[in-house]
C-alpha cells in the first residue's frame, strides 16, 4: 500500500511539519532527541525516541498501518522514512499510549505499561552487568554493552536486536545458529501488513545433517532452500553473488550462519519475508522514493517441499511435472497414474551392498532433503565415493562445496527427498544403484575385457556358483536378523507415517564403536539407570568422553521416547540443554549418545548429605539461573516451542565448571505456531513435579514446566526432595511448608544448613519468593519464564504468591534412576488414561 503520511519532527532549534511520501504503513510519532544512546535507568517514552550516529535508524514507538496498538521498533530515519525492520513487542502490543522502555541497572531492557505496572517485554540478556549503556548503531543494531570507563566494549554485546529477528534481514545481520551461546537467529513473517505479531511463515537455518535453509508453515516444511554449495542456495540457483553485495555462509565449530553485505554504502537493501511466505530482496529509488523488489523467488509447481514424494524428481517442463529416479518405480502405481505422487517412489532392485553396485550421475538438480545426511568439509570427491561405497547404508554422495575444484564430502542416508531439476546451473548428484540399473556407459567393459572374462567363464564357472549360494545364504540371514531387530528398521517402519517435522536425523554410531568404547557396557562404565535404561560412559576413539543411553528390553519407557527424544533435542542448541551427539540403530540395540557430563546430575548433589557440602550457593544461584535460562529457550527462543513435562533434580545435568543443562527429552511435546497449551490421555512425568492441572486433567503448557522449575529452586534452596519430604508437625511437603515458612516471614528456616554463611541473604529469600510464584495452583498465575528471568536479575518488588497447587502422590516408590541418580523416592509416571 502506498500512502501520504504526516510525520513530526523535532530539532533543536525549532519545529516544522514535513510530508514524506512512503511504500509501507507504518506511522510513527517521531519527537526525537539527536542522542544515540540510551543510559542505566533512562527511559523512553511515547513520541520519544533515539536516532543512529548519521540518522540512518531511528527507535521508539510506533503504530503500524491501520492498527490501533503500539509498538517499540526501529525503522529507517533519513532514507525510506518509516519503514519499520524491527519490532520488540511484536507479540505483545501497548494498546494505548502511555508505555515506556527502560534501561535497567542491571542491563536489561524493559518495556512497561505504566497503567498497570505490566512487562509487555524485556531483552533476556544472558548476564547482567554494572554500567549498562544501549546504543543505536547505523547498521540498524539496537546493542546493550558495559561500560568501563574509556573503554567501551560494543564489539562484544550482552545483548543485541541482531540476534532476535523479526521479519527483515539487514546488511551485516547474520541468520543462523551461534553454537556457543545456543542463539538461533530466524526470521518470522508479520501477521498482516498492519500486525508485526509473529505469522504463519519462519525463514532459518536447520542443521540436522548438513545445514540446510527451509521456510516453514507453522510447524511443517513449506519450501526448502537446501543447502550452501560454495555460491548458493541448491534450491535457488538464481539466488548468486552480485557486485552490489556479497554473500557470505559460515559453517565451522562456533558458528553456523548466513550473512550479506553491500559493497556500495550508498545503496538501501533489506531482505524480508512477508506474511504470505515470499522472501523478497528490495532496493530503495530515491527518484520514485519507494522499494522496488531487487530479487524474488519464481513461483512454481515444484516449489512445495517433497512435492513429488521420497524418491521422487520434479521437473517443471514435464506434464505431469512428477517421474521417479532412475531405477525407481511408484510406490503406489494407481495414485500416480491419477497424479497422486505423495507415496513417491521406491527401487525396482533393491540395493543389497553385493558387488557391482555403483552410482549413476545426474546433473543440475536441487539436492535432496540434507536432515538424511552427514558430512565432511575436507574430503575429496573421489574420498567421498569410496566412503559412500563402503558403507551399505550409504545411498548417494556429492560435493558440499562446488566452488574452485570442489571439496568436502555430502552423504545421504535413507530416502532421498524434495528433489528437482533445473535448465542449469544446479548440482550434480551420485545415486547408488545395483548392477543392472547402472549406466552403460557406466557398467560397460571394454570390449577386450570382455573377451578374457568369455574365455574365462568355464573355467570360473563353479566358483561363481559356490560365491552366489553364499551371498544368497549371508543376504537371507541379514534379512532375518534385521525382522528380529527393531521392527522394520526404526527409519523405514515410520517413514511413511510420519510428518515432515518428525525425523530423526543424527551421526549415527556403529554398535562395534559404542561397544569398544565402553569396554562391552562393563559394568565399571555404568553411570546409572533410568525409566528408558541404563547410560555408561564411553571414550572414543579420538579420545572425547560421551554418555551412552542404552534402550533396555524391560524399559518402561521404549520406542516411542526414544524416537521422541532425538527429534525434540535435535532441532536444540542451547549452552544449558544437554547435547545429543547421535545415535545407535543396530541389531536389537537401540542408544543415544551425549556429551559426557562429569559432574552427574543435580540430584546426586543437593539430596546426598556429604555430596551437598560440595555446591554452595553462589553455585546453587548459577544453577537455578541457567536452568531457567535453558526452559525460556525451549518455550521461547527455539523455533518451535518445546514442553519438558518432566523437569526435576535428576533431569539436570552438570559439567566441569557445574553448568547445568537440562537433559532427558523423552516425554517432551513441541508446539508450533502461537498454541501454548493442550491435553493428552497419556499422562506422564514425575509425582512430586507434576503441575495439578497436568496430573489431574492432562493439561499441560509452558506453565507446567514453570510449576516443575518451582519445585526444583526450592529443592535446590532446602536440600530436600518435595516428594521425600514429609514436616513432623503439620505434615505438609516441600511446597506446604515452605509456603507456611513465607506466610509467617520466616523463610530463611528453609535453607539447608550445609550452606553456613555462604549464602546471600536478599537472594535466597527472592529466590524462594520466586519458587512459590512458579507453584501457585491456578496456571494464569505463574509468571513466564522469561518474567522468571527478569525477576533473579533485578531487585524490583515481587508479586505475592498464591497458596501453591498441594498435588501429592502417595504410596509410590521410585524404581527407577536417571543417568547419576542415585535417589530411590521418586516415580517417572505414564498414565494412559489421565482425564
Amino acid at each position: 500500500m502506498v500512502i501520504d503520511t504526516l510525520m513530526a519532527e523535532r530539532s533543536v532549534t525549532k519545529t516544522k511539519w514535513i510530508f514524506v511520501f512512503l511504500v509501507v504503513p507504518y506511522v510513527s510519532l517521531t519527537c526525537c532527541y539527536a542522542a544515540n544512546i540510551l543510559s542505566a535507568n533512562q527511559t523512553i517514552r511515547y513520541n520519544e525516541t533515539i536516532v543512529s550516529p548519521q540518522e540512518t535508524f531511528e527507535l521508539g514507538f510506533f503504530s503500524p498501518g491501520n492498527s490501533t496498538n503500539h509498538y517499540v521498533g526501529i525503522w529507517y530515519k533519513k532514507r525510506a522514512y518509516g519503514t519499520v525492520v524491527w519490532v520488540a513487542n511484536r507479540n505483545t502490543p501497548l494498546t494505548h499510549t502511555s508505555g515506556e522502555l527502560t534501561l535497567t541497572l542491571q542491563g536489561f531492557l524493559v518495556l512497561r505499561d505504566t497503567t498497570t505496572g505490566t512487562v509487555l517485554w524485556n531483552s533476556s540478556s544472558m548476564t547482567s552487568v554494572r554500567n549498562p549503556t544501549a546504543q543505536l548503531l547505523d547498521t540498524g543494531n539496537f546493542i546493550i554493552y558495559k561500560e568501563d570507563g574509556n573503554y567501551i566494549n560494543q564489539e562484544n554485546p550482552i545483548w543485541q536486536s541482531f540476534d532476535f529477528l523479526t521479519d527483515t534481514l539487514l546488511p551485516r545481520m547474520k541468520y543462523g545458529w551461534n553454537l556457543v551461546t545456543g542463539i538461533e537467529r530466524h526470521f518470522t513473517s508479520w501477521k498482516s501488513d498492519d500486525d508485526p505479531a509473529s505469522g504463519n511463515f519462519s525463514y532459518g537455518i536447520d542443521t540436522r545433517g548438513y545445514p540446510q535453509v527451509i521456510v516453514w508453515e507453522g510447524p511443517k516444511i513449506w519450501f526448502r532452500g537446501g543447502p550452501w554449495n560454495g555460491h548458493w542456495y541448491t534450491g535457488n540457483p538464481n539466488f548468486r553473488q552480485n557486485p552490489m553485495y556479497n554473500n557470505t555462509f559460515v559453517i565451522n565449530q562456533k558458528e553456523i550462519y548466513f550473512q550479506f553485505d553491500l559493497t556500495n554504502t550508498l545503496v538501501l537493501m533489506r531482505v524480508v519475508l512477508r506474511p504470505n511466505g515470499r522472501m523478497e530482496r528490495l532496493l530503495w529509488d530515491d527518484n520514485k522514493q519507494k522499494w522496488n523488489i531487487f530479487l524474488a523467488p519464481e513461483v512454481d509447481q515444484c516449489d512445495p517441499y517433497a512435492v513429488c514424494g521420497p524418491n521422487g524428481m520434479c521437473n517443471i517442463n514435464n506434464s505431469p511435472v512428477c517421474e521417479c529416479l532412475k531405477g525407481f518405480e511408484p510406490r503406489s502405481p494407481d495414485r500416480w497414474s491419477a497424479a497422486d505422487s505423495s507415496q513417491g517412489c521406491q527401487r525396482t532392485i533393491p540395493l543389497d551392498c553385493g558387488p557391482g553396485e555403483g552410482f549413476n550421475k545426474y546433473s543440475n538438480l536441487k539436492l535432496p532433503d540434507t536432515r538424511w545426511s552427514w558430512y565432511n568439509q575436507t574430503m575429496t570427491l573421489v574420498e567421498c565415493e569410496k566412503m559412500c561405497k563402503s558403507n551399505c547404508s550409504c545411498i548417494a554422495y556429492t560435493n558440499s562445496n562446488v566452488s574452485g575444484a570442489g571439496s568436502g564430502c555430502l552423504l545421504w542416508f535413507g530416502d532421498l527427498v524434495d528433489i528437482r531439476t533445473f535448465a542449469k546451473d544446479g548440482d550434480t548428484l551420485y545415486i547408488r544403484m545395483s548392477p543392472s540399473e547402472l549406466d552403460s556407459i557406466e557398467s560397460r567393459k571394454s570390449s577386450s575385457t570382455r573377451i578374457r572374462v568369455r574365455v574365462m567363464v568355464p573355467i570360473v564357472f563353479m566358483v561363481l556358483v559356490i560365491l552366489v549360494l553364499i551371498c544368497l545364504y549371508h543376504r537371507f540371514n541379514r534379512k532375518k536378523q534385521a525382522q528380529k531387530g527393531t521392527p522394520k528398521n526404526l527409519f523405514e517402519h515410520d517413514r511413511k507415517s510420519r510428518s515432515d517435522d518428525e525425523d530423526l536425523e543424527l551421526p549415527l554410531f556403529g554398535l562395534s564403536t559404542l561397544l569398544k568404547s565402553t569396554d562391552n557396557f562393563s559394568m565399571n562404565n555404568k553411570l546409572g539407570e533410568g525409566g528408558y535404561g541404563p547410560v555408561y560412559k564411553g571414550v572414543l576413539e579420538d579420545g572425547n568422553e560421551i554418555a551412552v543411553k542404552r534402550l533396555a528390553k524391560t524399559s518402561t519407557q521404549g520406542i516411542h521416547e526414544f524416537k521422541n527424544e532425538v527429534i525434540s533435542i535435535s532441532k536444540l542448541q542451547h549452552r544449558n540443554l544437554v547435547k545429543l551427539l547421535g545415535y545407535c540403530i543396530e541389531a536389537t540395540e537401540n542408544m543415544l549418545i551425549y556429551e559426557y557430563m562429569p559432574n552427574k546430575s543435580l540430584d546426586f548433589f543437593i539430596f546426598d548429605r556429604s555430596q551437598s557440602k560440595l555446591i554452595d550457593w553462589p553455585s546453587r544461584y548459577h544453577i537455578i539461573n541457567g536452568i531457567a535460562r535453558g526452559l525460556m529457550y525451549i518455550h521461547q527462543d527455539s523455533r518451535l516451542r518445546i514442553i519438558h513435562r518432566d523437569l526435576k533434580a535428576s533431569n539436570i545435568l552438570l559439567d566441569t565448571d557445574m553448568n547445568p543443562k537440562i537433559s532427558d527429552f523423552g516425554t517432551a511435546k513441541s508446539f508450533g505456531g502461537n498454541q501454548i497449551e493442550a491435553n493428552t490421555n497419556r499422562v506422564v512425568g514425575t509425582y512430586g513435579y507434576m503441575a495439578p492441572e497436568y496430573a489431574r486433567d492432562g493439561v499441560f503448557s509452558i506453565k507446567s514446566d514453570v510449576y516443575s522449575f518451582g519445585v526444583v529452586v526450592l529443592e535446590i534452596i532446602c536440600g530436600v526432595k518435595n516428594r521425600g519430604f514429609v514436616h513432623k508437625e503439620h505434615f505438609n511437603n516441600l511446597m506446604g511448608h515452605a509456603w507456611g515458612l513465607y506466610n509467617e516471614g520466616r523463610s530463611l528456616e528453609l535453607v539447608a544448613k550445609c550452606l553456613g554463611e555462604s549464602i546471600n541473604v536478599s537472594q535466597v529469600q527472592r529466590c524462594i519468593h520466586i519458587g512459590l510464584l512458579c507453584v501457585q495452583r491456578r496456571p494464569e498465575d505463574r509468571p513466564t519464564m522469561t518474567s522468571v528471568i527478569l525477576m533473579l536479575g533485578s531487585e524490583g518488588t515481587l508479586p505475592s504468591p498464591k497458596e501453591p497447587g498441594f498435588y501429592v502422590g502417595e504410596g509410590l516408590q521410585d524404581t527407577a534412576r536417571s543417568y547419576g541418580n542415585n535417589s530411590n523416592n521418586e516415580l517417572t509416571i505414564s498414565m494412559l488414561d489421565g482425564r
